[in-house]
């Protein structure tokens, strides 16, 4: 995985290659292996590689392709490389390097935009036609891999973060609609939107065409249905079971294809203890795992010990404990904001980018767990919606259910100028009525997973691991995977209090103890219930001119939540004061 870079100018003007040399510089640390810059007229590429396929210059970025007039910058991994490679070369194809990236820009030459229903991976990368002036963008199903983009009538930036686009100067005013979003969906804000109304990003399934003079057209290449045969509705849970068990194996074994080790974050759960046994029975040696914990706050515990030891006993893993004490755990809390593309509100971040940190010193390419919450009906809010059988009403029980705040308390905290309209209920209105999937549940499953997680749990492993050159694969978003999840009857998935096919499925693989374990969350108890230094910060975040003249709370509901922090936390376990401090700490970290 890497960092990428552009300037696309609609204007007859020359690309700033110093520029996109800047952009590509401040994302080092994605891609901490190599650098390069092509321009071309009014385009200019940037790169920032992190080696993990085919470790030789002969893979270095930007790559092109003279003889197909064919460029490419590409950030990502695609798993199934070899046998695209071999098919390819059957056809005539000369390959000048051994990786994927070179596939990539054969494949498009040989199948056009129907190349991406053929890559297997995750991806973002900007392809480029030398005669035809033509920049193509795309972005792989489920924005594993992200892409943003800033655009006017003189032209288009293009970036792996966010904040790289900053280097350009764009308009950083805050969008209304995308802090509607924020305060709603705990710092989710779907694709285009971003918190910036300067800034966007391509959403997940979706290519771009970028013409010389302006002109772009999108076209989502992908959508996930829950629509199922006669066949699916008749088949016995057993059977699902099999199938079930089968495709992630697949989806496993595909995320071993590099050319340096892969390790597991290990929480001691049932996702990430799953993927522990499937690489230890595929025959990975030296399987190197790791898990992170912190102080008990209150009667709260702060890891999972225990359960991520037995599984690492079971295996014989080669095991490392991170325990972070909560000292620690406030001094890194402003790197690990900063690594942030997006403000990010999850207790989770600085977990994950402290686990990168320790990780990154022994493993380059490591396995996680995320996804399989939503893909196979994991959490607590899904029982209550199979009960709504009026379709009509399904929004209404998700927003009960999900929502941080309704919008008559959206009114109460945010400033007045900033509550025009109810934009997350309309949001959810029109996800919820579009077609693919009949049921509340349904409906509710395939919002979580097309869109609530591509911007809360995996940009946070993409943004925390990638802030130490650490390239993290997730095997329960394998689009073969979660198509057929899809297809499974909802029954068969948020029984036994979730995830329950997931679940019998893993009892021929791992220890039942892990299995019937009381569900747990990364834990980071200090950032819920805060307390002592950590409430001091956030006092002078919140209470610093910056914030005070930004203009988007209404100061006198905050100072009053302040008062008794505890008492304000979301249905989902988030503390709301701390929801509205870190996207102050994160316009303040980037400069804005």
């Amino acid at each position: 995985m890497c960092g990428i870079a552009g300037e696309i100018r609609f204007d007859n003007r020359f690309a700033d290659v110093r520029l996109v040399a800047d952009m590509a510089e401040s994302q080092a640390r994605r891609g901490p292996d190599g650098e390069g810059i092509f321009s071309l007229g009014g385009r200019c590429f940037g790169h920032r590689r992190l080696s993990i396929m085919d470790l030789s210059q002969r893979a270095h970025q930007p790559f092109i392709d003279n003889e197909l007039g064919l460029g490419i910058v590409f950030n990502g991994a695609i798993y199934n490389y070899p046998e695209l490679r071999a098919e390819l070369m059957a056809a005539g194809y000369r390959f000048a390097s051994h990786g994927d990236t070179e596939v990539i820009i054969k494949a498009w030459h040989a199948w056009g935009p129907k190349a991406l229903d053929r890559l297997l991976g995750m991806f973002a990368f900007a392809l480029w036609e030398r005669d035809s002036g033509i920049t193509y963008l795309a972005r792989d199903r489920f924005g594993i891999k992200p892409l943003y983009y800033a655009r006017n009538d003189e032209r288009m930036l293009f970036a792996s973060t966010l904040p790289a686009l900053l280097k350009g100067g764009v308009d950083t005013a805050i969008d209304p609609e995308a802090l509607h979003y924020y305060m709603s969906f705990h710092a989710v804000v779907p694709a285009p939107n971003t918190i910036l109304r300067g800034v966007r990003k391509l959403p997940p399934g979706t290519w771009m065409t970028v013409h010389s003079d302006g002109k772009c057209e999108e076209k989502t290449w992908w959508r996930l249905s829950f629509e199922r045969s006669a066949e699916d509705e008749g088949r016995g849970f057993d059977e699902w079971k099999e199938i079930v068990l089968a495709s992630l194996r697949l989806a496993v074994e595909r995320r071993l294809v590099a050319d340096v080790p892969v390790g597991v974050l290990l929480s001691g759960g049932l996702d990430s203890s799953l993927i522990t046994g499937l690489l230890a029975e595929a025959g990975a040696t030296q399987l190197r795992t790791y898990s992170i914990g912190f102080d008990a706050v209150d009667k709260e515990a702060g890891d999972e010990y225990h359960y991520s030891d037995l599984v690492a006993r079971h295996y014989g893993t080669v095991h490392e404990k991170i325990h972070i004490p909560a000292g620690d755990l406030l001094t890194a809390l402003p790197e690990a904001i900063h690594a942030m593309a997006e403000p990010m509100v999850s207790h989770d971040c600085v977990a994950f980018y402290l686990l990168s940190r320790a990780v990154s010193q022994h493993s380059r390419v490591v396995q996680s767990g995320q996804g399989a919450d939503e893909v196979f009906g994991g959490y607590h809010w899904y029982p209550p919606l199979t009960d709504v059988q009026q379709t009509d009403q399904g929004a209404d029980a998700y927003r009960r259910v999900f929502f941080d705040r309704n919008h008559a308390e959206m009114g109460e905290i945010l400033a007045p100028g900033l509550v025009s309209r109810d934009f997350s209920g309309e949001f959810l209105a029109r996800h919820f009525a579009l077609p693919g999937a009949d049921s509340v549940i349904d409906k509710a499953m395939r919002l979580d997973t097309t869109i609530m997680l591509v911007d809360d749990p995996v940009k946070r492993v993409d943004n925390m691991t990638m802030a130490f050159g650490l390239e993290a694969r997730v095997p329960f978003l394998d689009h073969e995977l979660v198509e057929l999840a899809a297809r499974i009857p909802a029954r068969h998935k948020i029984a036994e209090g979730g995830k329950y096919v997931l679940k019998e499925a893993a009892r021929a693989v791992i220890p039942a103890e892990v299995i019937d374990r009381p569900k747990g969350y990364f834990p980071v108890p200090a950032l819920k219930y805060l307390r002592g230094d950590f409430l001091d910060g956030i006092r002078d975040i919140l209470g610093s001119r910056k914030a005070r003249e930004r203009g988007l709370f209404q100061w006198q509901t905050v100072d009053k939540m302040m008062e008794s922090p505890d008492s304000h936390i979301t249905k989902l376990r988030g503390s709301k004061i701390w929801q509205v401090a870190l996207l102050e700490f994160w316009l303040q970290s980037h400069g804005l």
